[in-house]
């Protein structure tokens, strides 16, 4: 299989809500073009719709493959968001519209968190705790996968940028009442981002994009931590929601590996000081290192890996599932 991989390519995905990130390579030659597309992929009845996936990555294979050369593709990896609870359309049509498409063999399907995780870590042990509009944390002992929160915006995502944003508009419409705990700083913010107080909930309550809006506030309370108590003391509530959530799916033994990824972690040392003091305290077995890429290095990683037989990573059908037709 080695040898075949010289000559055949891996296309690599990233599907969010802010759209399609594909990359082309081979698995000697690493990356060789990339491109990205603003519109996500719908999600219907049957969740993430197969269809519309297809017809939003077709064209961006061929502008890859017109850049990169006559790179035949015989491996795809998808990382996704919301895959594990929304992915049985992919799961069930996607194989086959690869292979029709392009004649490719083997296809990994896999969480958003999953890709998340192997860009940061590659194969070591740990946890990922990955933010940003959502929060998850996932982690794996390389036997099987556990994840932690997740949920969405009204369910869950502890500690994301939308948990952060909806618990300082709350802070400030305290102040408004003159209720206790409440802070005037994030009122005076609040008003000048989104307008009178009193409108707030109109302006919050029928938006679509809801939780993306409650998250566009997380970076002021980062602004006003140094200054403002309350908003020091929402930040520090986020890290201990994140350092429940790894120390829920961090494996038990050695000295497991934690990773921070997303655009959550931009907000700095508001965030990240009471995040490492909260990690430590709940997992002081940890080591704490740096991610080493996004969840599109993450699809790289495992197509390059399932492109030469050598993925290591466990499949569980649901995180991540990886089907081999028959031509190998």
């Amino acid at each position: 299989m080695t040898g075949a991989s010289e000559g055949s390519g891996f296309l690599a995905v990233d599907s969010g809500g802010s759209g399609l990130r594909a990359l082309v390579g081979t698995a000697r030659r690493g990356p060789l073009a990339r491109r990205e597309s603003r519109e996500p992929v719908r999600t219907g009845e049957r969740g993430i719709d197969p269809e519309d996936f297809m017809a939003r990555l077709v064209p961006l294979v061929r502008a890859l493959t017109a850049e990169a050369g006559a790179v035949p593709l015989t491996t795809v990896v998808v990382g996704a968001t919301g895959l594990a609870s929304l992915g049985d359309g992919l799961r069930a049509e996607l194989p086959g519209a690869l292979a029709r498409e392009w004649g490719v063999r083997r296809v990994a399907l896999a969480a958003d968190a999953v890709t998340a995780y192997v860009g940061a870590l590659g194969t070591r042990p740990g946890a990922v705790i990955a933010g940003g509009t959502g929060l998850i944390a996932i982690g794996t002992d390389l036997t099987g996968w556990r994840r932690a929160d997740g949920w969405g915006h009204l369910l869950g995502d502890c500690g994301g940028g939308a948990w952060i944003g909806r618990a300082a508009l709350e802070a400030a419409l305290r102040a408004h009442d003159g209720r206790d705990d409440g802070s005037a700083r994030l009122l005076a913010c609040a008003e000048e981002l989104f307008g009178p107080a009193t409108g707030l909930p109109g302006a919050l309550y029928p938006r679509p994009d809801r939780p993306a809006v409650l998250a566009s506030f997380a970076p002021v309370v980062a602004d006003c931590a140094d200054e403002d108590p309350v908003a020091a003391g929402i930040l520090r509530a986020a890290a201990r929601h994140m350092a429940d959530s790894a120390a829920a799916v961090c494996p038990s033994g050695g000295e497991p590996c934690i990773a921070l990824t997303g655009g959550l972690f931009k907000l700095g040392a508001p965030l990240l000081g009471p995040l490492d003091e909260e990690l430590e305290r709940r997992l002081p077995q940890g080591r704490r290192v740096p991610a080493e890429g996004d969840p599109l290095h993450g699809s790289v990683r495992i197509a390059a890996e399932l492109s030469t037989g050598s993925l290591t990573l466990p499949s569980d059908g649901t995180m991540l599932s990886v089907t081999t037709r028959s031509g190998d």
